[in-house]
């Protein structure tokens, strides 16, 4: 059959096969591969953003759901971690909108002891903790942006993909957020 012979609706059973198949390229076992390729950054992400494991643990099954049963046709891998972080996002914020509520933060007790092996104060471990602490102290959106820019080296278009703001304002959102985390990581006799 010539493209001279084909009717609106050979065009259009067509088109509904070729979405069909592009839609259907994510079959289960490259789905897996995806999830294990993505998995513990986006468990990560979102852990950091809301401050609970617990929290992360459901939003991270709620956002690979909501992935697959979207059936967005997406042209590359990147494309489709862009998305999946895209919805992860999404879906903490409307988690913390429900709560109304500053996120718990579990994990960055302020009263947590400190770290020590042996006899001698484990200093990683110190700034590990006072760094959770000072995130945890941050707006969820500054957060992300953060952790997606130094934990995940993302480039700002991605950044700005994913929190939902304009490209042009990433590098400005992203000084402003680097400065809060500064300031509650300076020591307190340092601070004017």
């Amino acid at each position: 059959m010539s493209l001279r012979d084909l009717t609106y609706l050979d065009a259009e059973a067509v088109a509904l096969d070729t979405t069909a198949d592009v839609a259907l390229q994510m079959d289960e076992e490259a789905f897996r591969g995806f999830y294990d390729r993505t998995s513990r950054m986006l468990w990560a992400y979102l852990e950091r953003m809301t401050g609970d494991r617990h929290a992360a643990d459901d939003l991270l099954q709620d956002a690979y759901y909501r992935f697959l049963r979207s059936g967005a046709t997406l042209e590359s891998e990147a494309h489709r971690r862009h998305y999946l972080f895209r919805i992860a996002t999404n879906l903490a914020r409307d988690r913390f909108r429900r709560s109304r509520i500053v996120p718990p933060h579990d994990s960055h007790d302020e009263n947590a002891p400190t770290p020590v092996r042996g006899d001698r104060v484990d200093v990683a471990a110190n700034r590990r903790l006072d760094l959770s602490r000072a995130m945890a102290k941050l707006r969820s959106r500054d957060r992300a942006m953060l952790w997606l820019a130094y934990a995940q080296g993302a480039s700002h278009e991605e950044i700005a993909e994913v929190v939902g703001i304009g490209r042009a304002s990433v590098k400005t959102m992203l000084h402003r957020a680097r400065t809060r985390l500064a300031a509650f990581l300076l020591p307190k006799e340092g601070r004017s």
